[in-house]
């Protein structure tokens, strides 16, 4: 049976005047609009599409061709588009805004605000819906990570460590304000590597990566981008952290490792205002 709140390969039943009908099996026929009907895929009875199922603003089951920016079953940073008294309604890149209860809030929030959800299917009311409270969500086992892997990462919100994130939509992890190079937002994605796994079980984490072979790799990216900018680069000590984080993803302390690497090897001369190379 199709599932609701997820993407499913759906065959096209009959034409229209206001759209195609798909079989949903014991669902029923789901409607898929005319306005998100695809030109460029073949739309006769027999053929099949890929379409997200989910409930319209009467309640009944309609599918689309539009991507929403989260499924059931998956973690998402979503906008706060709306609050009322039946709750926070999310926008999720479709028509109708996704609820977040009240009663699923961890903390208060504004419209305009990005919140870190998990999105279910209500048991009772059939709904796809969010919640803030990700912990019965997150896989209870022990991590199994190594120290430098890379994963992709969630940032959830902040503490006064750091930054908490979900790591692989599995478990949480924690960036250590010292690691934050460059700024982070709830919602935000973001590709990290695992600097622990300590004996707790705690994993913390780092936006960089570690050993002589990143080394190794950020020194040949300075010197490609020297060579692309004719040999001159217009960095100095004064330049913002945010700036080496835009052109380089890394850290202004680790970029001065890597430039102290390359002055040794005598491959650049570092200036008041400006990096050369030799």
């Amino acid at each position: 049976m199709p599932a609701i709140g997820q993407y499913n390969r759906l065959r096209i039943v009959k034409h229209t005047g206001f759209g195609l009908y798909l079989d949903g099996d014991e669902l029923g026929e789901i409607l898929l609009p005319r306005r998100y009907i695809p030109a460029d895929q073949p739309t006769e009875p027999g053929d099949t599409l890929k379409v997200f199922i989910y409930r319209d603003s009467e309640d009944k089951l309609i599918a689309t061709t539009q991507r929403p920016r989260v499924q059931v079953g998956q973690f998402a940073g979503l906008q706060v588009a709306e609050i009322n008294r039946v709750g926070l309604f999310l926008d999720w890149g479709l028509p109708k805004d996704l609820l977040l209860p009240h009663s699923e809030e961890k903390r208060p929030l504004q419209v305009g605000d990005y919140c870190v959800v998990y999105v279910y299917l209500d048991p009772r009311s059939g709904r796809i819906t969010a919640t803030a409270r990700l912990d019965r969500y997150l896989d209870k086992t022990p991590a199994r990570y190594s120290a430098g892997q890379a994963v992709d990462l969630l940032v959830v919100e902040t503490t006064d460590l750091g930054f908490k994130a979900i790591i692989e939509g599995r478990h949480w992890g924690l960036i250590h304000r010292n690691e934050a190079f460059k700024p982070l937002r709830p919602g935000q994605r973001e590709k990290g590597f695992i600097r622990e796994v300590r004996a707790d079980g705690k994993i913390s984490l780092t936006l960089q990566a570690q050993g002589q072979d990143a080394a190794s790799a950020l020194q040949m990216a300075i010197l490609e981008r020297l060579e692309a900018q004719q040999g001159v680069l217009p960095l100095s000590d004064k330049t913002p952290p945010a700036e080496i984080a835009r052109l380089f993803g890394v850290s202004k302390g680790n970029f001065k490792k890597a430039l102290g690497g390359l002055l040794k090897q005598g491959r650049i001369r570092i200036l008041d205002d400006r990096i050369e190379a030799t």
